[in-house]
């Protein structure tokens, strides 16, 4: 570990120390998502199960609430209920991450706890260097840099990062983020035999291949799976328009399903389609665990929307992860379900069985910093809605088939919705903490995910009806 290295460490536990106190009198601060200590979180990085403890690192920077030369943050469970901080994995204090330890993924190799990143690096003129760079730990808490393990290929722009690893007989693979130098976005694939020499094999997808067309100036965040048998990419676009209800975010967070070929090297792919409906939600990494499930975390937060007008930054901290999700398949696309074991953190159960006339009624929500409230066995005539602690809404249109949440808008009083097109909603699981929804329909068909900001102490959820609607209400503060 270089002199600058070990420096940087305790620069960033300093702040911590400086600035901890005033986070944690944020009445915005999560109850139970995965938040920076101060400073800005985004990308979940190196996601794995090692040894039988969950690792989830993240993009962080410790010394401001904006971007920067990031660290890599670690937080280890083995329950996601309780988490542990851990010491810093990595942070930027070497010649080829000088300017951020970039996102990246982690992978086993000989018992040991291998953490494959992008080292980013600017010189004098500014000019854009990227390196993709090894650290490997014996113990799962200190990592030892191994420095550059593959570099830039022929064909492509600096903007080449994110790299996400995987083993299958035999052979490690790799797949990352990339531009070409006709600045249009890709997802490329590496091989490796060891995890420390890496083949370049070449594009396995991306803009104007693949029936696409025009399809984003760069792919972020790239992830590659198996899942009931189908092949799986995660990718994040940027530069799509806006479509319809679709791509109404800055930039955008989806996948495809396919199937990989490496001989020849090819991924038969059909439509994008996003991962999530709502407003804040962007480079998802997954796991596979020891029980065989198919783990997705995401950053609640999306580049260049908004960063600046979160009220959490007067307190030193900005943005959070999702909820880890469990990933299944159903007629072509992919469900998300909250995991079993956030149901342990249910406490004080209430039921209600809601019957409704062009009316409303107030859940008996006691907490809606820190509830689930799930609404099953729905009976309509014409729709329904769902007011949030007067700073948001979901509403079903039963004629228009259309799911909408609603939220003020961070920078004012005006609205501003997304939406999906769904013909009939029979549930709908709704997880609130002190600055963050997340709504699930259909039991993980359709997901909205949103950041707002409620006035504090506000506990006020309640359902209107607009036709004829009966509703089995269940509610719990979670711990």
């Amino acid at each position: 570990m270089s002199t600058l290295d070990q420096e940087l460490r305790l620069q960033a536990e300093e702040a911590k120390k400086k600035r901890g106190e005033t986070a944690a009198s944020d009445p915005y601060r999560q109850n139970y998502h995965i938040m920076p200590p101060v400073g800005l979180l985004n990308d979940p990085n190196g996601v794995i199960q090692w040894n039988g403890v969950y690792h989830l690192f993240f993009q962080w920077q410790p010394f401001h609430t904006g971007h920067g030369a990031k660290f890599w943050a670690h937080v280890t469970t083995k329950d996601f209920v309780d988490w542990k901080e851990e010491e810093i994995a990595l942070a930027p204090g070497e010649w080829y991450d000088k300017n951020g330890c970039y996102s990246g993924s982690a992978i086993e190799k000989d018992g040991r706890l291998c953490l494959i990143y992008t080292g980013n690096v600017r010189d004098e003129e500014g000019n854009r260097e990227t390196y993709q760079c090894l650290a490997v730990s014996e113990d799962g808490k200190v990592f030892e840099k191994k420095g550059v393990v593959a570099r830039l290929p022929a064909g492509y722009t600096a903007h080449f990062r994110d790299p996400k690893v995987w083993k299958k007989d035999g052979t490690y693979y790799m797949v990352l983020g990339a531009q070409t130098e006709k600045l249009t976005g890709s997802a490329v694939l590496f091989t490796s035999e060891n995890v420390t020499d890496w083949t370049f094999v070449g594009a396995i997808a991306g803009a104007d291949s693949g029936g696409l067309g025009s399809f984003g100036y760069m792919w972020e965040c790239p992830d590659l799976f198996s899942l009931d048998g189908t092949d799986v990419l995660l990718v994040c676009p940027q530069g799509l328009d806006a479509d319809g209800m679709k791509y109404h975010n800055s930039h955008q967070a989806g996948y495809f399903l396919g199937r990989l070929d490496i001989e020849p090297l090819e991924f038969k792919h059909g439509e994008f389609t996003e991962l999530d409906r709502g407003f804040d939600f962007y480079a998802a990494q997954t796991l596979e665990d020891d029980k065989g499930r198919r783990i997705l975390f995401a950053w609640m937060g999306v580049p260049d929307q908004e960063e600046d007008k979160h009220p959490t930054h007067a307190y030193h901290w900005v943005h959070c992860l999702t909820m880890p999700r469990q990933l299944s398949l159903s007629n072509g696309r992919i469900i998300q379900r909250p995991l079993p074991e956030m149901k342990s953190r249910r406490t004080d159960e209430q039921k209600r069985r809601l019957q409704l006339e062009c009316s409303s009624a107030a859940l008996p929500v006691k907490d809606a910093s820190r509830a689930e409230v799930l609404l099953d066995d729905i009976t309509y005539k014409s729709g329904f809605e769902i007011s949030i602690r007067g700073a948001a809404r979901f509403i079903f249109h039963q004629e228009k088939g259309l799911a909408v949440l609603e939220r003020t808008a961070f920078s004012g009083e005006e609205k501003e919705t997304r939406s999906c097109a769904i013909s009939e909603v029979h549930s709908v699981q709704l997880f609130l903490d002190a600055s963050s929804i997340e709504l699930f329909l259909n039991d993980g068909e359709e997901v909205f995910s949103a950041r707002y900001f409620p006035f504090p102490g506000n506990d006020e959820v309640t359902v209107t009806s607009t036709g004829s609607t009966e509703i089995n209400a269940s509610i719990w503060t979670l711990l």
